[in-house]
């Protein structure tokens, strides 16, 4: 679990390290390395490149070290044909963006953050919006509810267990929020409803496709809001 944890945080910074120096050498003639290590497609392009490393860790991990199935062992377990139980878990994803945006209202929440950078230009507000339905909160789920949360429940009990791993989720995303309380507690909250539903389906699919419902309503909201990204700048009024 360490091991995988120190792979999640570290490999992206070293990533981001070699692609914007290659970047440097071989598009951004002249910019300074700092400012193009501050892009955001080169910052996704790092992000997608370390998850692939990890997934593969993983995977070797499980399957090599511990001779088991890797979607068995982390339960996985896809809803398969309930396609009642898929749109349900769609729709909590959904409700839950709403549920929260209300109780945002009641919170401080920063009209501007570091993640807004992501969202300056179509193009890179598209490339972000379709990691976030994807290969981003799959990542995010093998991680946190496919490998910490087990580890949590077996050794503190599921209550600890859902709690600290909502914590860690919320943390792993308070850098991009600018450290802000009021966001942080926003995402620990949709941490704990993942969590929870991980808990009682025993179904690291089914908090999975929540997590993309949620990412996906707020990227549909955004999208329709901003005329389809190519009004951004309405994203802070």
């Amino acid at each position: 679990m360490l091991q995988i944890a120190v792979l999640t945080f570290v490999t992206p910074f070293l990533f981001l390290v070699v692609v914007a120096t290659a970047a440097q050498r071989f598009v951004y003639h002249g910019l300074p390395w700092l400012e193009i290590a501050q892009k955001p497609l080169l910052a996704l392009i790092s992000e997608f490149l370390a998850y692939i490393v990890v997934f593969l860790f993983m995977v070797v991990l499980i399957e090599g070290k511990y001779h088991a199935g890797f979607f068995d062992a982390i339960e996985w377990n896809w809803p398969g044909n309930n396609h009642f139980e898929v749109i349900s878990l769609l729709g909590l994803g959904a409700v839950l963006l709403f549920a929260l945006s209300g109780v945002s209202h009641f919170l401080p929440i920063p009209q501007k953050v570091p993640f807004d950078q992501f969202f300056k230009h179509p193009m890179d507000a598209y490339l972000t919006s379709m990691f976030a339905i994807s290969f981003g909160p799959l990542m995010e789920e093998l991680f946190f509810r496919g490998f910490l949360y087990p580890v949590l429940a077996r050794r503190l009990g599921i209550a600890m267990g859902v709690f600290l791993t909502a914590l860690g989720f919320g943390l792993l995303h308070a850098m991009q929020l600018g450290f802000a309380w009021g966001p942080v507690l926003i995402i620990f909250l949709v941490g704990v409803v993942l969590t929870i539903v991980r808990a009682v389906s025993r179904s690291v699919a089914a908090s999975f496709l929540v997590h993309v419902a949620y990412n996906f309503t707020l990227t549909v909201i955004a999208f329709v809001g901003t005329g389809g990204f190519r009004h951004l700048e309405k994203l802070n009024q």
